[in-house]
Protein backbone atom coordinates (compact mmCIF):
# COMPACT_ATOMS: atom_id res chain seq x y z
CA UNK A 1 0.00 0.00 0.00
CA UNK A 2 1.39 3.39 -0.90
CA UNK A 3 1.72 6.22 1.59
CA UNK A 4 -1.44 7.99 0.47
CA UNK A 5 -3.41 4.74 0.65
CA UNK A 6 -2.18 4.10 4.17
CA UNK A 7 -3.36 7.54 5.25
CA UNK A 8 -6.90 6.75 4.15
CA UNK A 9 -7.23 3.64 6.27
CA UNK A 10 -9.52 3.77 9.27
CA UNK A 11 -7.83 2.15 12.27
CA UNK A 12 -9.29 1.83 15.77
CA UNK A 13 -7.26 0.93 18.84
CA UNK A 14 -9.56 -0.33 21.60
CA UNK A 15 -8.08 -0.45 25.10
CA UNK A 16 -10.05 -1.67 28.10
CA UNK A 17 -9.79 0.59 31.16
CA UNK A 18 -7.84 -1.01 34.05
CA UNK A 19 -9.09 -4.34 32.72
CA UNK A 20 -8.11 -6.91 35.38
CA UNK A 21 -8.94 -4.56 38.25
CA UNK A 22 -12.22 -3.50 36.63
CA UNK A 23 -13.30 -7.14 36.27
CA UNK A 24 -12.59 -7.69 39.95
CA UNK A 25 -14.56 -4.59 40.92
CA UNK A 26 -17.43 -5.65 38.67
CA UNK A 27 -17.62 -9.09 40.25
CA UNK A 28 -17.14 -7.96 43.86
CA UNK A 29 -19.25 -4.93 44.85
CA UNK A 30 -17.13 -4.45 47.99
CA UNK A 31 -14.17 -3.47 45.79
CA UNK A 32 -15.99 -0.76 43.85
CA UNK A 33 -14.65 2.73 44.41
CA UNK A 34 -11.68 1.37 46.37
CA UNK A 35 -7.98 1.12 45.42
CA UNK A 36 -7.38 -2.38 44.07
CA UNK A 37 -4.22 -4.12 42.88
CA UNK A 38 -4.42 -7.41 41.02
CA UNK A 39 -1.50 -9.74 41.71
CA UNK A 40 1.22 -9.77 44.32
CA UNK A 41 0.48 -9.31 48.01
CA UNK A 42 1.22 -6.76 50.68
CA UNK A 43 4.46 -8.58 51.48
CA UNK A 44 5.89 -9.59 48.10
CA UNK A 45 5.31 -9.90 44.38
CA UNK A 46 4.52 -7.42 41.64
CA UNK A 47 1.34 -5.54 40.76
CA UNK A 48 -0.22 -6.91 37.56
CA UNK A 49 -2.90 -4.20 37.29
CA UNK A 50 -4.18 -1.29 39.35
CA UNK A 51 -7.62 0.30 39.53
CA UNK A 52 -7.96 3.99 38.80
CA UNK A 53 -8.54 4.59 42.50
CA UNK A 54 -5.09 3.09 43.15
CA UNK A 55 -3.44 4.96 40.29
CA UNK A 56 -4.26 8.26 41.98
CA UNK A 57 -1.66 7.28 44.60
CA UNK A 58 0.96 6.44 41.98
CA UNK A 59 0.36 2.67 41.98
CA UNK A 60 0.90 1.08 38.57
CA UNK A 61 1.50 -2.27 36.92
CA UNK A 62 4.95 -3.89 37.32
CA UNK A 63 5.46 -2.01 40.60
CA UNK A 64 6.73 -4.14 43.51
CA UNK A 65 3.86 -4.82 45.91
CA UNK A 66 5.80 -3.43 48.87
CA UNK A 67 6.28 -0.11 47.09
CA UNK A 68 2.61 -0.06 46.06
CA UNK A 69 1.47 -0.63 49.64
CA UNK A 70 3.79 2.14 50.81
CA UNK A 71 2.23 4.57 48.34
CA UNK A 72 -1.32 3.48 49.16
CA UNK A 73 -1.72 1.91 52.65
CA UNK A 74 -5.41 1.16 51.94
CA UNK A 75 -4.56 -0.83 48.80
CA UNK A 76 -6.47 -4.11 48.48
CA UNK A 77 -4.58 -6.99 46.82
CA UNK A 78 -6.64 -9.47 44.80
CA UNK A 79 -5.25 -12.67 43.23
CA UNK A 80 -5.59 -12.77 39.43
CA UNK A 81 -8.25 -14.92 37.76
CA UNK A 82 -6.92 -15.37 34.25
CA UNK A 83 -9.63 -17.82 33.25
CA UNK A 84 -12.21 -15.10 33.91
CA UNK A 85 -10.19 -12.44 32.09
CA UNK A 86 -9.82 -14.73 29.07
CA UNK A 87 -13.58 -15.39 29.03
CA UNK A 88 -14.37 -11.66 29.12
CA UNK A 89 -11.75 -11.01 26.44
CA UNK A 90 -13.47 -13.59 24.23
CA UNK A 91 -16.76 -11.72 24.64
CA UNK A 92 -15.07 -8.50 23.59
CA UNK A 93 -13.47 -10.21 20.59
CA UNK A 94 -16.92 -11.38 19.45
CA UNK A 95 -18.09 -7.77 19.52
CA UNK A 96 -15.12 -6.73 17.37
CA UNK A 97 -15.95 -9.50 14.90
CA UNK A 98 -19.44 -8.03 14.39
CA UNK A 99 -17.71 -5.14 12.61
CA UNK A 100 -14.54 -6.47 10.95
CA UNK A 101 -12.43 -9.55 10.36
CA UNK A 102 -9.26 -7.43 10.53
CA UNK A 103 -8.56 -7.70 14.26
CA UNK A 104 -5.05 -7.72 15.73
CA UNK A 105 -5.12 -8.54 19.45
CA UNK A 106 -2.18 -7.14 21.40
CA UNK A 107 -3.22 -8.67 24.72
CA UNK A 108 -6.42 -9.67 26.50
CA UNK A 109 -7.45 -6.05 26.91
CA UNK A 110 -6.45 -4.25 23.71
CA UNK A 111 -6.55 -4.70 19.96
CA UNK A 112 -6.27 -2.91 16.64
CA UNK A 113 -9.21 -3.02 14.24
CA UNK A 114 -9.19 -1.97 10.58
CA UNK A 115 -12.71 -0.72 9.85
CA UNK A 116 -11.97 0.94 6.50
CA UNK A 117 -14.48 -1.53 5.10
CA UNK A 118 -16.70 -2.89 7.87
CA UNK A 119 -19.51 -5.44 8.05
CA UNK A 120 -22.19 -2.89 8.92
CA UNK A 121 -21.17 -0.39 6.29
CA UNK A 122 -20.77 2.43 8.81
CA UNK A 123 -18.83 5.17 7.01
CA UNK A 124 -17.47 6.83 10.17
CA UNK A 125 -14.77 5.04 12.18
CA UNK A 126 -15.65 7.34 15.06
CA UNK A 127 -19.19 5.98 14.99
CA UNK A 128 -17.93 2.39 14.81
CA UNK A 129 -15.82 2.99 17.91
CA UNK A 130 -18.84 4.46 19.74
CA UNK A 131 -20.98 1.45 18.84
CA UNK A 132 -18.28 -1.01 19.92
CA UNK A 133 -17.69 0.73 23.25
CA UNK A 134 -21.42 0.84 23.99
CA UNK A 135 -21.81 -2.85 23.18
CA UNK A 136 -18.83 -3.78 25.38
CA UNK A 137 -20.44 -1.88 28.24
CA UNK A 138 -23.78 -3.57 27.63
CA UNK A 139 -22.37 -7.09 27.41
CA UNK A 140 -19.58 -7.00 30.00
CA UNK A 141 -20.40 -4.04 32.22
CA UNK A 142 -16.88 -2.69 31.60
CA UNK A 143 -15.58 0.54 30.13
CA UNK A 144 -13.36 0.73 27.07
CA UNK A 145 -11.47 3.64 25.54
CA UNK A 146 -10.63 3.99 21.86
CA UNK A 147 -8.32 5.85 19.54
CA UNK A 148 -9.19 6.42 15.89
CA UNK A 149 -6.70 7.38 13.20
CA UNK A 150 -5.30 6.56 9.79
CA UNK A 151 -2.44 4.44 11.19
CA UNK A 152 -1.72 2.12 14.10
CA UNK A 153 0.80 4.35 15.86
CA UNK A 154 -1.57 7.31 16.09
CA UNK A 155 -4.61 5.17 16.92
CA UNK A 156 -2.62 3.78 19.85
CA UNK A 157 -1.61 7.26 21.00
CA UNK A 158 -5.19 8.55 20.59
CA UNK A 159 -6.67 5.85 22.81
CA UNK A 160 -4.81 7.33 25.80
CA UNK A 161 -6.01 10.89 25.26
CA UNK A 162 -9.45 10.64 26.86
CA UNK A 163 -9.08 7.72 29.26
CA UNK A 164 -10.98 6.38 31.04
CA UNK A 165 -14.20 5.65 29.12
CA UNK A 166 -13.52 8.02 26.23
CA UNK A 167 -12.23 8.17 22.70
CA UNK A 168 -10.25 10.53 20.50
CA UNK A 169 -9.58 11.01 16.80
CA UNK A 170 -6.36 12.01 15.06
CA UNK A 171 -7.11 12.77 11.41
CA UNK A 172 -4.54 12.69 8.57
CA UNK A 173 -4.34 16.50 8.64
CA UNK A 174 -3.74 16.44 12.43
CA UNK A 175 -1.20 13.61 12.45
CA UNK A 176 2.09 15.39 11.70
CA UNK A 177 1.42 18.31 14.05
CA UNK A 178 0.28 15.94 16.81
CA UNK A 179 3.53 13.99 16.58
CA UNK A 180 5.63 17.18 16.48
CA UNK A 181 4.15 18.37 19.78
CA UNK A 182 4.47 15.00 21.50
CA UNK A 183 7.37 14.42 23.94
CA UNK A 184 9.45 11.50 22.66
CA UNK A 185 9.19 9.81 26.07
CA UNK A 186 5.46 9.41 25.40
CA UNK A 187 5.93 7.74 22.00
CA UNK A 188 4.58 4.19 22.05
CA UNK A 189 7.57 1.89 21.72
CA UNK A 190 10.13 4.38 23.06
CA UNK A 191 11.26 3.13 26.46
CA UNK A 192 13.02 5.10 29.21
CA UNK A 193 16.52 4.20 28.00
CA UNK A 194 15.84 5.24 24.40
CA UNK A 195 14.08 8.42 25.52
CA UNK A 196 17.08 9.29 27.70
CA UNK A 197 19.46 8.69 24.78
CA UNK A 198 17.33 10.90 22.54
CA UNK A 199 17.34 13.66 25.14
CA UNK A 200 21.15 13.44 25.38
CA UNK A 201 21.17 14.07 21.62
CA UNK A 202 18.90 17.09 22.05
CA UNK A 203 15.74 15.30 20.93
CA UNK A 204 12.88 15.88 23.37
CA UNK A 205 9.85 16.26 21.08
CA UNK A 206 8.56 14.89 17.82
CA UNK A 207 9.56 18.19 16.21
CA UNK A 208 13.16 17.67 17.35
CA UNK A 209 13.03 14.14 15.96
CA UNK A 210 11.72 15.39 12.62
CA UNK A 211 14.70 17.74 12.27
CA UNK A 212 17.15 14.81 12.27
CA UNK A 213 18.29 13.21 9.04
CA UNK A 214 17.68 9.56 8.28
CA UNK A 215 21.45 8.97 8.35
CA UNK A 216 21.76 10.55 11.80
CA UNK A 217 18.95 8.45 13.26
CA UNK A 218 20.26 5.22 11.73
CA UNK A 219 23.73 5.99 13.06
CA UNK A 220 22.49 6.41 16.62
CA UNK A 221 19.54 3.99 16.71
CA UNK A 222 20.34 1.35 14.12
CA UNK A 223 17.35 -0.32 12.46
CA UNK A 224 14.95 1.67 14.62
CA UNK A 225 16.29 4.90 13.11
CA UNK A 226 14.23 4.57 9.93
CA UNK A 227 11.10 3.93 12.02
CA UNK A 228 11.71 7.08 14.07
CA UNK A 229 12.30 9.03 10.86
CA UNK A 230 8.92 7.97 9.43
CA UNK A 231 6.89 8.26 12.60
CA UNK A 232 8.20 11.80 13.22
CA UNK A 233 6.34 12.64 10.02
CA UNK A 234 3.19 10.81 11.04
CA UNK A 235 3.88 7.94 8.64
CA UNK A 236 3.09 4.37 9.71
CA UNK A 237 2.23 1.96 6.90
CA UNK A 238 1.91 -1.15 9.06
CA UNK A 239 -1.32 -3.02 8.38
CA UNK A 240 -3.59 -4.61 10.96
CA UNK A 241 -2.51 -8.26 11.06
CA UNK A 242 -5.09 -10.81 12.24
CA UNK A 243 -3.74 -14.05 13.68
CA UNK A 244 -0.22 -12.67 13.86
CA UNK A 245 2.30 -15.50 14.33
CA UNK A 246 4.11 -15.36 17.67
CA UNK A 247 7.38 -16.85 18.93
CA UNK A 248 8.35 -15.44 22.29
CA UNK A 249 7.36 -13.39 25.31
CA UNK A 250 9.96 -11.17 26.92
CA UNK A 251 10.53 -8.23 29.21
CA UNK A 252 13.59 -6.18 30.05
CA UNK A 253 14.56 -3.27 32.25
CA UNK A 254 17.34 -0.68 32.10
CA UNK A 255 18.50 0.43 35.52
CA UNK A 256 19.24 3.98 36.61
CA UNK A 257 22.18 2.68 38.67
CA UNK A 258 24.46 -0.16 37.50
CA UNK A 259 24.09 -3.41 39.44
CA UNK A 260 27.11 -5.24 40.87
CA UNK A 261 25.40 -7.45 43.47
CA UNK A 262 23.93 -10.85 42.58
CA UNK A 263 21.00 -10.59 44.99
CA UNK A 264 19.95 -7.21 43.64
CA UNK A 265 20.19 -8.58 40.09
CA UNK A 266 18.15 -11.63 41.14
CA UNK A 267 15.39 -9.40 42.53
CA UNK A 268 15.21 -7.49 39.25
CA UNK A 269 15.20 -10.73 37.29
CA UNK A 270 12.37 -12.12 39.46
CA UNK A 271 10.22 -9.06 38.70
CA UNK A 272 10.79 -9.60 34.97
CA UNK A 273 9.94 -13.30 35.25
CA UNK A 274 6.70 -12.35 37.03
CA UNK A 275 5.80 -9.96 34.22
CA UNK A 276 6.49 -12.53 31.50
CA UNK A 277 4.65 -15.28 33.38
CA UNK A 278 1.55 -13.11 33.78
CA UNK A 279 1.48 -12.71 30.01
CA UNK A 280 1.84 -16.49 29.59
CA UNK A 281 -1.04 -17.05 32.00
CA UNK A 282 -3.21 -14.46 30.31
CA UNK A 283 -2.79 -16.13 26.93
CA UNK A 284 -2.78 -19.73 28.14
CA UNK A 285 0.73 -20.23 26.76
CA UNK A 286 3.65 -22.30 27.99
CA UNK A 287 7.23 -22.29 26.74
CA UNK A 288 10.25 -24.53 26.95
CA UNK A 289 13.26 -22.21 26.50
CA UNK A 290 14.34 -19.37 28.80
CA UNK A 291 16.78 -16.74 27.55
CA UNK A 292 18.59 -14.24 29.77
CA UNK A 293 19.97 -11.02 28.28
CA UNK A 294 22.50 -8.90 30.16
CA UNK A 295 23.94 -5.59 29.02
CA UNK A 296 26.93 -4.25 30.93
CA UNK A 297 27.84 -0.65 31.73
CA UNK A 298 30.22 -0.64 28.75
CA UNK A 299 27.25 -1.66 26.54
CA UNK A 300 28.62 -5.12 25.82
CA UNK A 301 25.65 -7.49 25.63
CA UNK A 302 25.46 -11.23 26.18
CA UNK A 303 22.65 -13.77 26.06
CA UNK A 304 22.37 -17.18 27.69
CA UNK A 305 19.64 -19.77 27.06
CA UNK A 306 18.49 -23.00 28.65
CA UNK A 307 15.73 -25.37 27.53
CA UNK A 308 13.61 -27.75 29.57
CA UNK A 309 12.64 -31.17 28.24
CA UNK A 310 8.94 -30.28 28.40
CA UNK A 311 6.87 -27.15 28.86
CA UNK A 312 7.69 -24.95 31.86
CA UNK A 313 4.57 -25.13 34.03
CA UNK A 314 5.18 -22.64 36.85
CA UNK A 315 6.72 -19.23 37.39
CA UNK A 316 9.00 -20.81 39.99
CA UNK A 317 10.40 -23.21 37.38
CA UNK A 318 11.00 -20.35 34.96
CA UNK A 319 12.66 -18.33 37.69
CA UNK A 320 14.91 -21.27 38.57
CA UNK A 321 16.08 -21.61 34.95
CA UNK A 322 16.70 -17.88 34.61
CA UNK A 323 18.46 -17.79 37.99
CA UNK A 324 20.73 -20.61 36.90
CA UNK A 325 21.78 -18.50 33.91
CA UNK A 326 22.28 -15.38 36.01
CA UNK A 327 24.36 -16.77 38.88
CA UNK A 328 27.55 -17.61 36.90
CA UNK A 329 27.75 -13.99 35.70
CA UNK A 330 28.54 -12.79 39.23
CA UNK A 331 30.66 -11.47 40.78
CA UNK A 332 31.40 -9.01 37.98
CA UNK A 333 33.82 -6.08 37.86
CA UNK A 334 31.49 -4.41 35.33
CA UNK A 335 28.13 -3.03 36.37
CA UNK A 336 25.00 -4.47 34.80
CA UNK A 337 22.81 -1.78 33.22
CA UNK A 338 20.09 -4.00 31.69
CA UNK A 339 18.55 -7.41 32.30
CA UNK A 340 16.04 -9.10 30.02
CA UNK A 341 14.16 -12.40 30.31
CA UNK A 342 12.40 -14.18 27.44
CA UNK A 343 10.50 -17.45 27.16
CA UNK A 344 10.22 -19.12 23.75
CA UNK A 345 9.31 -22.41 22.06
CA UNK A 346 5.73 -21.53 22.87
CA UNK A 347 2.57 -23.61 22.76
CA UNK A 348 -0.83 -23.67 24.43
CA UNK A 349 -1.72 -25.22 27.75
CA UNK A 350 0.44 -27.75 29.57
CA UNK A 351 1.34 -30.03 26.69
CA UNK A 352 4.92 -30.78 25.66
CA UNK A 353 6.06 -28.14 23.17
CA UNK A 354 7.01 -29.10 19.65
CA UNK A 355 6.36 -26.15 17.33
CA UNK A 356 6.74 -22.42 17.77
CA UNK A 357 4.38 -19.50 17.55
CA UNK A 358 5.43 -15.88 17.71
CA UNK A 359 4.51 -13.49 20.52
CA UNK A 360 5.95 -9.98 20.48
CA UNK A 361 8.31 -8.88 23.19
CA UNK A 362 6.52 -6.98 25.95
Amino acid sequence: MNEAGAQHRKIIHVDMDAFYASVEQRDNPELRGRPVAVGGSAARGVVAAASYEARVFGVHSAMPSVAAKRKCPELIFVPPRFDVYRAVSAQIREIFAEHTDLIEPLSLDEAYLDVTVNHRGIPSATKVAEVIRAKIKEVTGLNASAGISYCKFLAKMASDLNKPNGQAVITPSMGPSFVEALPVKKFHGVGPATAAKMERLGITTGADLKEQSLEFLQKHFGKSGSWYYRIARGIDKRSVEPNRPRKSIGAEDTFTTDIFDLEVARQEMTALVSKVWRHCEAHGLRGRTVTLKVKYADFQQITRSRSAGTAILTAADMEALAGGLLKPLFPTPRGVRLIGVTISSLGEGNASIEGEVQLPLL
